[in-house]
């Protein structure tokens, strides 16, 4: 059999068989997550390591108990910045020109310092001098005073940090929103502020509500660094134990399977919320 005829007899071959399926469908082991299965596994060894060996179950001992001040913390800094950032995203796009300038600059203020010399600033000057001014007209005309504890003081400063940059989150959200949506809204005879609050923010928050569960997880990492204000959370608690029994190893060992473990699973829960809130976008039901 020649060259040409073995080539025509496997095209008649293939024409019996069909037109070849075009797919774009990986093997699994391409799509499958490893990075998921070493950092369980990862995980699985430092449980292993903290519930079989007496040093490193000593510190999650001596550090685990301020595990419920840095989840406070985080819930309370998160429930203000959202406040203040909504607060100032809006302000933004005000057609007021002194609220517009006094959002921006705020923003502007907050984000063109590092966290942690905004962290000593806030804490030990603005609040305390804020509290004393506000205590001063409280006790002329009530007789009592506001008394924040330093605690408190801590994470209204992260608190206070993390509304400038949630801000610019909602500002970018709002102005995602097409502005026949505005239009129509006003149209309907709705005011301003109505069609805002029942028309572009319900939209906006498709695409909001992601990068705020990521400000979350970092609000929750950056309570770290109220360790530098005496706040006795995971770190701070950490760095005494270390410090008082030279396992330095142990010690931070510890604080670091506490908040990989808190992180991974914020972000699991970020991705389902993701998943859920673009189904129709993927033509799911």
């Amino acid at each position: 059999m020649t060259q040409n005829q073995g080539t025509e007899t496997n095209q008649r071959s293939d024409l019996r068989r069909g037109p070849r399926r075009v797919t774009d469908e990986r093997p699994w082991w391409d799509t499958f997550p490893w990075w998921g299965a070493i950092i369980a596994s990862i995980l699985l060894w430092m449980a292993f390591q903290i519930a079989t060996n007496d040093d490193y179950e000593l510190a999650w001992e001596r550090i685990a108990p301020g595990l419920r001040l840095t989840v406070t913390a985080t819930l309370q800094a998160f429930a203000i910045a959202l406040l203040v950032g909504l607060i100032a995203g809006m302000g933004q796009l005000s057609r007021n020109v002194v609220a517009r300038n006094i959002a921006r600059t705020y923003v502007e203020f907050i984000r063109g310092i590092p966290i942690l010399p905004l962290i000593f600033t806030v804490a030990l000057i603005v609040v305390p001098e804020t509290t004393d001014l506000l205590n001063a007209r409280l006790d002329a005309w009530f007789g009592w005073e506001f008394k924040l504890s330093f605690q408190m003081r801590a994470t209204v400063t992260l608190a206070l940090i993390y509304g400038a940059y949630m801000a610019e989150i909602f500002r970018g959200g709002i102005q995602s929103i097409p502005p026949g949506q505005t239009e129509a809204g006003r149209s309907l005879g709705l005011t301003r502020r109505q069609t805002m609050n029942s028309v572009v923010l319900p939209q906006a928050m498709r695409a909001i509500i992601p990068p705020l569960g990521n400000d979350f997880i970092a609000i929750l990492k950056d309570t770290s660094l109220l360790s530098v204000l005496g706040v006795l959370e995971i770190t701070q608690r950490g760095r005494q134990f270390s410090a008082s029994t030279f396992k330095f190893r142990e010690g931070y060992f510890v604080v670091s399977f506490i908040y990989l473990v808190l992180t991974l699973s914020l972000s699991l829960l970020l991705g389902v919320l993701e998943r859920r809130m673009t189904r129709d976008r993927r033509g799911e039901r």
